[in-house]
């Protein structure tokens, strides 16, 4: 591992500390765990089933999004991959579960790298529209003041949104970058393979900004981010202390910016601080706000975590090399 990675690896655990350090300062221990043993298992319960149904929408997104690379894949072909992917990136840096589904799976899938990516790019576009929206619904709905907590007045999102939309919509204002990146693989070894595939990454985000494709990507997105927000809904409803549970709207979005910030995997520290900010912000006590961050986010971390480790255990899978290329 190189001087440059054990740097933000070394970051991100001092980020984590600094943050959960933040989160209990003030707070009694003890008290956190006692809210959190409080809480009702039958809404737990329900929190990780509408769990299961987000990520049903967010498979059906991917299927629809690879259909162009392969048109007979299939949503249960994409579960696994999807899953895995997600608890790699729950359990390892780097993002590693992103290049686990771009470079491991396509034998199975029957994709290319290049193809996979360009999904993977507009899957993080759409998430962080809904991540907005989310966030200028709060605001609208509840009156919260979140310019003291992420920083971000409606001004901003409108423009970020807009932004990303045009990106969605018009991705050949990508086109520059992708000629850039072209030229500089041009010094690469292999790199007619991956002039290729940055063609094919090109090709992709043309089809599927397509207007009823596009459409189809918008409605599944909106259907994850808003169950996502019933399980905080449920998990917040299933604590005794929580005085305001409607706070949750806010956590969802606000919990979900924050894990840009550098951190461990799992988001330790940097999700559970501006989580429990929001529920106080909405009008939480800090303990029942900090039982509620640490406990969404076990709910969102253990269930595709345990899953996703099991399909790699039950079907693993290696980088496949094309034999013209292997040495």
């Amino acid at each position: 591992m190189n001087t440059r990675k054990l740097l933000r690896l070394g970051l991100g655990a001092v980020m984590a500390v600094l943050f959960v350090w933040l989160t209990l300062r003030h707070i009694d221990g003890a008290r956190i765990a006692a809210v959190m043993r409080g809480a009702r298992l039958d809404l737990l319960a329900g929190a990780m089933a509408a769990l299961c149904l987000g990520y049903v929408c967010r498979i059906l997104r991917w299927q629809t999004m690879l259909l162009r690379a392969n048109p007979a894949l299939r949503a249960i072909d994409c579960a696994g991959p999807l899953v895995a992917s997600f608890a790699a990136n729950n359990v390892l840096p780097f993002r590693a579960g992103d290049l686990m589904r771009a470079f491991v799976f396509n034998d199975r899938l029957h994709t290319t790298p290049g193809s996979v990516l360009a999904t993977l790019f507009v899957e993080r576009l759409l998430d962080l529209l809904m991540v907005i929206l989310l966030l200028g619904l709060a605001l609208a709905v509840f009156h919260f003041d979140v310019s003291r907590l992420v920083g971000l007045g409606v001004p901003v999102l409108l423009l970020g949104a807009t932004a990303i939309l045009a990106v969605l919509l018009f991705p050949q204002v990508l086109q520059p970058l992708l000629r850039g990146l072209g030229s500089l693989a041009g010094r690469l070894p292999a790199a007619a393979k991956v002039q290729q595939e940055l063609r094919k990454v090109t090709d992709t985000l043309s089809q599927l900004s397509g207007g009823s494709t596009m459409l189809r990507l918008i409605a599944w997105s909106a259907g994850a981010w808003l169950i996502e927000g019933a399980v905080y809904g449920l998990v917040a409803q299933s604590l005794a202390g929580m005085t305001a549970a409607q706070g949750a709207w806010l956590a969802v979005p606000v919990g979900t910016l924050a894990t840009l910030i550098p951190s461990t995997p799992g988001y330790v520290g940097t999700f559970d601080y501006f989580t429990a900010q929001a529920m106080v912000l909405a009008g939480n006590e800090a303990t029942a706000a900090a039982a509620f961050a640490f406990l969404v986010h076990m709910v969102l971390w253990l269930p595709p975590t345990v899953a996703g480790g099991l399909y790699l255990l039950l079907r693993p899978s290696t980088v496949s090399v094309p034999k013209e290329q292997a040495i």
